[in-house]
């Protein structure tokens, strides 16, 4: 991994830099009588090639910002998509691997000079690699298989390093992601990455969904074996990846990963007192029996009442049509700033969309539907653009919306239909029992 500063923002400086080129290149090529439909193809593949090869290259808080974008790629207008959505998919799950001697080193330095004893066997090629760390393949002194994810060196000075410079940069990726604004994103993911890179945490989170899911018919999170600050040591699980069905997979294997996503998103903070908080398609599989293997517990929210009550009422009031009660009781949570003058019409006209997935008793999530989202909110001359810059989001809610809406990309990824209203219903105060 690269470390030093001026290395790494060299490196995210190329990215504006390269797409300022290629439009200079492209207007030429216009001049030449190429057509701007073949023009503006190959600028998108040739800008989405660039960006992952510098934000994979980097790994860091370059390749995690690359991640969270990823989930978000369901938004972007069909007619530029591809080329951004391959290139960002490939960042949930790959990324060029340490050496075998840096490897060794970080395992020696956490696991003690005699490290190799503990392991009856350990394959020095990477399985997989993320944005702060790479997992190996192995076999525990004892017989289990499992996965040993090492820490790059250097990503501590890395991830901030990173995500400081991609805040200068912010409006370059704002097309990536049609209705989300991309510097709070880049603001949250800098505040939880000190909790990211101790893998210590890391581990103590991992058991306790473990303890909560034990024996779950859908949800399989896999056993801690043994931790370090900088090298966690889990059971191994075999499984599909997320990706990989949402690029191939048949409907009836879609709409299972979605429903078992969703039902994992919304009970576990019921369940464990914990929300997984980094939903994107390379942290998710399903197994050979059917389950969710959920893996990477680096970041978190802490809910120990479960999900807050609040958003369930709020959710059931714009089904129910209930604008006056909608704005009065987001104005008491502080979703509204205080003197702050808006139409209760405005402010159900803006959520309703949004809670439709929980009006039907089956809800199909798509692309289209998340697009028309994004363009709604995110049209300058609509009234729900207004809306929206009028209304507020309460630090205490921040991971949680930013959460569910991954989760939302990742079921309209996996173009899923799913019983939205029923899993709302058992597992999200205030919807079913809205006071």
């Amino acid at each position: 991994m690269p470390r030093k500063t001026a290395a790494r923002t060299a490196r995210l400086a190329s990215i504006p830099l390269g797409v300022a080129g290629r439009a200079v290149g492209g207007w030429g090529k216009r001049l030449a009588g190429q057509s701007a439909d073949e023009v503006s193809a190959e600028l998108s593949a040739r800008t989405a090639e660039q960006l992952f090869a510098v934000l994979g290259q980097l790994k860091g808080g370059a390749m995690k910002f690359g991640q969270a974008l990823s989930v978000f790629e369901a938004a972007v207008p069909d007619e530029m998509a591809e080329p951004y959505r391959e290139a960002l998919t490939k960042l949930q799950s790959a990324a060029p691997p340490m050496t075998k001697a840096a490897t060794h080193r970080v395992l020696a330095q956490q696991l003690g000079r005699g490290w190799a004893d503990r392991f009856a066997d350990f394959d020095d090629v990477p399985a997989a690699a993320a944005s702060i760390g790479q997992v190996h393949k192995a076999t525990w002194h004892d017989g289990r298989v499992v996965a040993v994810k090492v820490q790059y060196p250097g990503a501590d000075e890395a991830l901030l390093s990173d995500l400081r410079q991609l805040q200068r940069f912010s409006r370059l990726f704002q097309p990536f992601v049609p209705g989300l604004e991309v510097k709070p994103l880049l603001r949250e993911l800098s505040d939880r990455m000190t909790e990211e890179l101790d893998y210590r945490a890391e581990a103590d989170n991992q058991r306790a969904f473990a303890k909560a899911f034990d024996g779950d018919d859908n949800v399989l999170v896999p056993k801690v074996v043994a931790s370090a600050p900088k090298v966690t040591v889990t059971e191994w699980v075999d499984g599909k990846p997320l990706a990989r069905i949402i690029r191939d997979g048949g409907k009836a294997e879609r709409d299972h990963a979605g429903r078992l996503l969703c039902e994992f998103h919304f009970s576990s903070p019921a369940r464990a007192g914990l929300l997984h908080s980094d939903p994107h398609p390379g942290n998710f599989m399903i197994t050979p029996d059917g389950r969710l293997c959920v893996i990477d517990f680096g970041a978190v929210a802490r809910l120990p009442d479960g999900l807050p009550r609040p958003l369930g009422m709020m959710t059931r009031l714009s089904l129910d049509g209930n604008s006056d009660r909608l704005l009065r009781l987001m104005r008491d949570e502080g979703f509204v700033r205080p003197g702050m003058k808006i139409e209760a019409e405005d402010v159900l006209s803006y959520l309703a969309p949004f809670a439709e997935p929980a009006a039907v008793e089956k809800f199909h999530f798509t692309r289209r539907w998340m697009q028309r989202q994004a363009e709604r909110v995110g049209d300058l001359r609509g009234q729900d653009f207004k809306t929206g810059r009028s209304l507020n989001l309460p630090p205490q809610y921040l991971l949680i919306q930013r959460v569910t809406a991954g989760a939302t990309g990742i079921l309209c990824q996996l173009d899923a239909e799913v019983g939205m209203r029923e899993i709302i219903s058992r597992w999200q105060p205030g919807f079913a029992d809205l006071d």
